[in-house]
């Protein structure tokens, strides 16, 4: 089933910029701070921002959704005592959401005592600092937790990028996955999934040599990343000659558009391929389904979507290959 040619219907949550790879930023780091007193943050921002980007926030609401935010802060200066949500529910909040887990947490406040310490550290925070603070302190406290994410960023980056493609990996997709799937649940919007595989590869790499396979799957994955236009979309090397391509606010005309794009930037390409029964060259199969939560059963999972993404990519195959089969994730 090869969709004809449709308007897209893609909600620009995102820049346009393309989020190809797992993400370390280059910019400055961004620091989070959270206090319900305006003074106490403007005091913290003026000693931080020549070296920091600042976003702030005044009630633990608001700084739980910039913290969610793509990219999320590289780290929480956060105040205990403010009148909607205390900062240790805050903290506690922030280390149990997988997509803010992972952002350190300096507690300033003006709770000085032992104990008052130990029960934010036992949450989860990094450091502890007690007002009246000393800016030579919090300089080197919030350089020491921002060094520290940097770096972690960038291990992260290494064991979740594919070493051939310069994509990201399965395990990369499998997180993203799982973060998109509880977002677009809570905020009731479409998610896309696309499964593709490379047409008779095996016969390729047989007949031209595995390292023209490894050029192939370079090129392939490169054309596949650039079709995409948000920096919200994913697009990673699921496995072999297998990409997934996961595409948030996204309907199924939209993903169609999208998974069209991108059967047609692999016929650009142009690779010769001698021992294809499909074509001269290399082509494409792919498979999507769509999540719309607002009508999905409640049984439905990220797990199901990806197994009706790959039934359709089976019936693609199929079908005679080189085209896109669509399949409505309530069929199954």
């Amino acid at each position: 089933m090869t969709a004809p040619p449709i308007c897209s219907s893609r909600s620009p949550r995102a820049s346009p910029i393309r989020n190809t790879r797992p993400e370390v930023r280059e910019q400055r780091a961004t620091i989070l701070i959270v206090d319900d007193q305006p003074a106490n943050i403007h005091a913290l921002a003026k000693l931080l921002k020549d070296d920091y980007r600042i976003i702030t926030a005044t009630n633990a609401a608001k700084a739980l959704e910039l913290a969610r935010r793509e990219p999320g802060p590289d780290l929480i200066l956060l105040d205990i005592l403010m009148p909607d949500q205390d900062g240790y529910g805050l903290c506690r909040e922030l280390k149990a959401d997988e997509a803010t887990h992972a952002i350190p947490v300096i507690f300033v406040t003006a709770l000085d005592q032992a104990q008052d310490e130990a029960k934010g550290l036992q949450l989860g925070a990094a450091d502890y600092i007690s007002k009246p603070f000393n800016p030579a302190i919090v300089r080197a406290r919030v350089h020491n937790q921002v060094s520290l994410k940097l770096k972690t960023d960038l291990l992260e980056k290494i064991a979740l990028q594919d070493g051939l493609t310069e994509i990201p990996n399965r395990r990369y997709f499998d997180r993203k996955l799982s973060q998109e799937w509880n977002r677009q649940s809570r905020h009731q919007q479409p998610l896309s999934l696309l499964m593709i595989d490379i047409d008779h590869f095996k016969p390729y790499n047989d007949h031209y040599g595995h390292g023209a396979g490894d050029e192939c799957l370079r090129r392939v994955a490169q054309a596949l990343a650039q079709a995409p236009t948000r920096s919200a979309d994913l697009v990673a090397r699921y496995g072999g000659e297998e990409f997934v391509v996961l595409l948030p606010d996204t309907d199924a005309t939209g993903a169609r558009e999208v998974a069209e794009k991108m059967r047609a930037a692999i016929h650009t390409l142009a690779i010769p391929h001698a021992y294809s029964p499909v074509s001269d060259h290399i082509t494409i199969s792919l498979g999507g389904s769509t999540h719309q939560p607002q009508r999905q059963r409640p049984a439905t999972s990220s797990e199901a979507l990806k197994q009706v993404a790959d039934q359709a990519l089976y019936q693609a195959k199929e079908q005679g290959r080189d085209r896109l089969f669509w399949r409505d994730i309530d069929a199954s």
